[in-house]
């Protein structure tokens, strides 16, 4: 896995979040309590002194590590958040599974029309995922949160920003560029705070975290932020390896993303 300058990188960053903060009404941020969507925030913090300047959306299914829910409470009080818990269901899901699958963005729905958002901050990265690769620093979602990726529109902010029907929106992706190794050397770099399931324990750790019953660790001795860099450097092991949605067909996770799915 190939470093990029994260100097660079902070700095487009960071535009991109001044930019959408500045031609959007109303923008938010999704965060899971995973290290892309931390750094998302500590990146936030840098671009506005210090600040989160946005509603924070945590959509909870209710079976989420404890570790996970410990570092909420203690991030979003050490930086102040604005922190939205939002609760999804657990039902049968005709596209993904019942815990992380349509039941979400279903609950994401209701919390961007009770709230109006008009902009929503996603920590995605085109790495992670063949279809995550189709999107953009933008991307606009209809009312039904359907995300048309064979028709995007340019990338023009002052379009999106004084042309989105009622209801629609637009997802904003700061980190598209970045790759996995860049964000731990960040989190190295910026001392940022993580959730202590990435670190091993036993030979196991978490390298993407979703809830208890869709991820698993994989095998590994990396008990420290360093150890993990090194490992990325020399891994042939995807990085999603552990998430079960994952591992179906691509098609299924193409069918979430245009449905909403985060």
């Amino acid at each position: 896995m190939i470093k990029q300058d994260t100097k660079v990188l902070e700095e487009k960053s960071i535009y991109i979040l001044r930019e959408a903060k500045q031609k959007f009404k109303n923008v938010a941020a999704l965060w899971s309590m995973g290290k892309d969507s931390t750094t998302m925030l500590a990146l936030a913090r840098k671009a506005f002194l210090g600040k989160v300047p946005f509603p924070v959306i945590h959509i909870d299914n209710g079976i989420d590590f404890p570790e996970t829910y410990a570092f909420r409470e203690y991030l979003a009080k050490k930086w102040k958040l604005n922190l939205i818990v939002a609760y999804s269901d657990i039902r049968p899901d005709s596209v993904g599974s019942a815990c992380c699958g349509q039941n979400k963005p279903d609950t994401l729905k209701k919390v961007m029309k009770w709230h109006d958002f008009d902009a929503l901050i996603v920590s995605i990265r085109r790495d992670e995922h063949g279809i995550r690769a189709k999107e953009r620093y933008m991307s606009e979602r209809d009312q039904n949160f359907k995300w048309d990726y064979k028709n995007q529109k340019a990338e023009l902010w002052d379009d999106y920003a004084s042309k989105l029907e009622d209801g629609s929106h637009v997802r904003v992706h700061p980190l598209l560029d970045w790759n996995e190794v860049d964000v731990w050397s960040y989190i190295k770099k910026e001392k940022i705070p993580v959730n202590p399931l990435y670190f091993s324990r036993n030979g196991f750790r978490y390298r993407s975290l979703g809830c208890t019953h869709c991820t698993i660790p994989v095998k590994s001795n990396a008990r420290n932020v360093d150890d993990i860099v090194k490992e990325l450097e020399t891994t042939k092991i995807e990085e999603r390896s552990g998430r079960s949605m994952d591992k179906e067909r691509e098609h299924v996770m193409q069918r979430l993303r245009a449905l909403g799915y985060m």
